[in-house]
């Protein structure tokens, strides 16, 4: 579970790494986002063939990153659009 939470952290925080801009997120916002991708990726890479979901595995990372990059993002918009900017 801690492993779990770690790897979420990471895996948020390179995300925003590889999201240009500022993004106004808080790390329990990061961590949120980085859990969600890795749910995702590790859910891809599992029906690809690359192994179990809860296995960390380089392809699993890997779009887990692409997935918070992308949850990032929507995450922007949503927050962006309800503020009237």
């Amino acid at each position: 579970m801690i492993g779990f939470l770690v790897a979420g952290l990471v895996i948020g925080a390179l995300a925003r790494l590889f999201k240009s801009g500022k993004q106004d997120l808080s790390i329990l916002a990061t961590l949120g986002l980085g859990l969600v991708g890795s749910l995702i990726g590790g859910t891809i890479a599992w029906l690809i063939g690359s192994g179990s979901i809860w296995e960390l595995n380089i392809l699993g990372f890997v779009l887990a990153v692409v997935a918070a990059v992308l949850l990032i993002g929507s995450a922007e918009k949503v927050t962006s659009g309800s503020t009237g900017r």
